[in-house]
C-alpha cells in the first residue's frame, strides 16, 4: 500500500494539481484584496458609501450576512472571469503554437517528399554508355563498334562484355 501511494503521490499530475491548488491560493487573495480594496469600495462611492460587509439583518437572535455574501460572490464572479481570460490566452498562444507547428511540419514533408522524389529519380536513371575509348589510340568509338575507325585496331572483346566493365568501374 504503501508503493501505490508513493507511485500516486510522486506522478506528475499530483504534483501539478498541488502546485496548482498553491497558486490559486495566492491568486484568490489577490483576487480577494482586489474587491475588498478597490471594486467594493468603488461601487460603495455609486451606492452611498455602503460597505456590503457590514450589511445584515437580524431575524430572533441571529444575524443574517448578505452584505458578505454580495462581497463573496462578487469576488467568485471575479476570479472566474480571470481565470476566463487566462484560459483564453493559454488557448490562443497555443492555438498559434499548433498553427507554427504544423506549417513547419508541412514544410519538413514537403522537402522530405522533393529529396525523397529526387532520390528516386537518381536511382532509376542509370546512364547507359554510348561509346567507349580505344584503348590503342584513345579515341571515343561507338560501344558496338568491334573495329577502331581511327586505328583500325581490333577489339577481340564483344560490346557487351565491355559494358559490364564500363558499369563496374562507374559504381
Amino acid at each position: 500500500m504503501w508503493k501505490e501511494f508513493k507511485e500516486f503521490a510522486t506522478k506528475g499530475n499530483v504534483i501539478d494539481l498541488a502546485i496548482g491548488v498553491l497558486i490559486g491560493g495566492g491568486f484568490q487573495s489577490i483576487v480577494k484584496s482586489l474587491v475588498n480594496d478597490v471594486i467594493m469600495p468603488t461601487v460603495s462611492i455609486f451606492t452611498g458609501k455602503i460597505d456590503f460587509n457590514d450589511m445584515m439583518f437580524t431575524i430572533g437572535g441571529a444575524s443574517i450576512k448578505y452584505g458578505s455574501f454580495i462581497t463573496n460572490t462578487i469576488n467568485f464572479f471575479l476570479m472566474a472571469f480571470c481565470v476566463f481570460l487566462i484560459v483564453r490566452y493559454v488557448n490562443k498562444i497555443n492555438k498559434t503554437i499548433e498553427e507554427k507547428s504544423k506549417e513547419f511540419n508541412q514544410k519538413l514533408e514537403k522537402e522530405h517528399r522533393f529529396f525523397k522524389k529526387k532520390k528516386k529519380v537518381q536511382k532509376e536513371e542509370i546512364i547507359i554508355p554510348t561509346t567507349k575509348t580505344c584503348p590503342f589510340c584513345l579515341s571515343e568509338i561507338n560501344i558496338k563498334a568491334l573495329r577502331c575507325p581511327y586505328c583500325t585496331s581490333i577489339f577481340e572483346d564483344s560490346h557487351e562484355e565491355f559494358l559490364g566493365e564500363q558499369l563496374k568501374i562507374e559504381e
